[in-house]
């Protein structure tokens, strides 16, 4: 069950990138499970992994393509190819090479991606199956059939879709993203794909993603639990009739900052998808040494189960979250400068319980499906946001019987 309003939106096509579908039975029979995204010669790539040093075999396969102007990115569901060995890597290879029999390019301008179960072989006779047909329905308004076929454990397909102008000249950014559990991504079973027409050279598009990232994915958690194959790619065909983007340019911020949106979205609806999710937190930190430091208490924050428990029970239990704070490690923290409000509520300040608080106040807020908690820690200037869910039974029940 989804926290709010989650429609996927109207996609517009990006010349230049096109995207087809198969099922391939991988994992089920009943919906695609295979994803194939073409891009012209012309086109430039970007990517970030994870870093969870059991990085599955398609994530190396990748970090190495990418250095030889991918054209096609594979992607399949319900197999992480994750744990695997050697023998992983022969057959994340192997799908590159089927793939590239099949179009006529070179295996090394593929970028194989998995996501599913860990510690299973992938079967690749399935997918070399199934290629043809991903390949055969290539087309630029899939969009909504891609981020299906990506899916997990998610209970609906994850969409983006914006517009900018550059010189009087229209820019599209469309982006999808597939995850809902052992979500942490620490990038530099999250995986997202984002594609714009914009003309761009690589190495600025490494770097615009590289931020983005930061501040979006990055700032997103779910239980705490990094995956092995979180992934996170931006292409560019360089089909717009805008000029190409350089370095330091107005015309660059404009394009960054839109990427950022399209990633930041992207992370709200996997939190909104977070595995037996209720309810939707914003940890905000503020007044904190660095940004470093405020990441660190709002992660400890999210990360906590007797906050997140707390939260779905609707419990105004805010010795939970005070508990918290106080274990995050911030060095020499003065707790009288603390504050600590859920909403318009405050609960903590001058280090206890806010004389004006009452337990009906926070019941109000509790019993909202939307919730912002916000930390003063008094010690400087930097903010930053987490995005977290709770933890309700049905998390427990989706992990105890994923592989059943």
């Amino acid at each position: 069950m989804a926290v709010g309003q989650c429609d996927f939106p109207q996609m517009q096509p990006i010349p230049g990138i096109s995207l087809g579908t198969a099922c391939a039975g991988i994992k089920q029979h009943i919906k695609d499970d295979l994803l194939v995204i073409a891009m012209d010669a012309q086109a430039s790539c970007a990517a970030v992994f994870t870093q969870n040093a059991f990085c599955a075999a398609p994530v190396l396969v990748a970090k190495a393509n990418l250095t030889h102007a991918p054209r096609w990115l594979l992607i399949n569901s319900g197999n992480a190819n994750a744990g695997t060995g050697a023998q992983g890597m022969q057959d994340a290879l192997k799908t590159c090479t089927d793939l590239a029999e099949i179009v006529g390019g070179n295996a090394n301008q593929v970028l194989p991606f998995s996501t599913g179960v860990i510690g299973q072989s992938l079967p690749v006779d399935k997918i070399k199956v199934a290629l043809p047909t991903a390949i055969n329905a290539l087309s630029s308004v899939n969009w909504d059939k891609a981020a299906r076929a990506i899916m997990t454990t998610d209970t609906f397909p994850k969409g983006v879709s914006k517009i900018i102008w550059l010189d009087g000249h229209a820019i599209t950014i469309n982006g999808i993203s597939k995850g809902a559990g052992m979500i942490q991504p620490n990038m530099a079973t999250m995986l997202a794909f984002i594609a714009t027409d914009a003309k761009i050279n690589a190495n600025l598009l490494q770097k615009c993603l590289a931020g983005a990232v930061e501040q979006s994915f990055n700032r997103i958690t779910v239980d705490g639990d990094t995956s092995t194959n979180d992934a996170c790619v931006l292409m560019a065909s360089g089909m717009s009739e805008a000029p190409e983007i350089q370095a330091d340019s107005a015309q660059y911020q404009l394009f960054a900052d839109a990427v950022m949106q399209v990633c930041k979205q992207l992370a709200e609806w996997i939190i909104r998808d977070g595995e037996g999710a209720t309810k939707l937190m914003r940890i905000v930190v503020t007044e904190a040494f660095n940004s470093a430091e405020a990441v660190l208490v709002g992660k400890t924050i999210a990360h906590s189960p007797l906050v997140k428990t707390a939260f779905f029970a609707s419990d105004p239990n805010w010795g939970r979250i005070l508990a918290a704070v106080g274990r995050a490690g911030v060095e020499s923290m003065i707790l009288e400068e603390v504050q600590i409000d859920l909403d318009e509520v405050c609960i903590v300040s001058k280090g206890g319980r806010d004389s004006a608080y009452t337990e009906a106040a926070g019941q109000r807020v509790m019993n909202r499906e939307e919730i912002t908690v916000t930390v003063k820690l008094g010690r400087g200037n930097a903010v930053e946001e987490i995005l977290t869910c709770d933890f309700s039974y049905d998390y427990v029940k989706i992990n105890a019987e994923y592989r059943t």
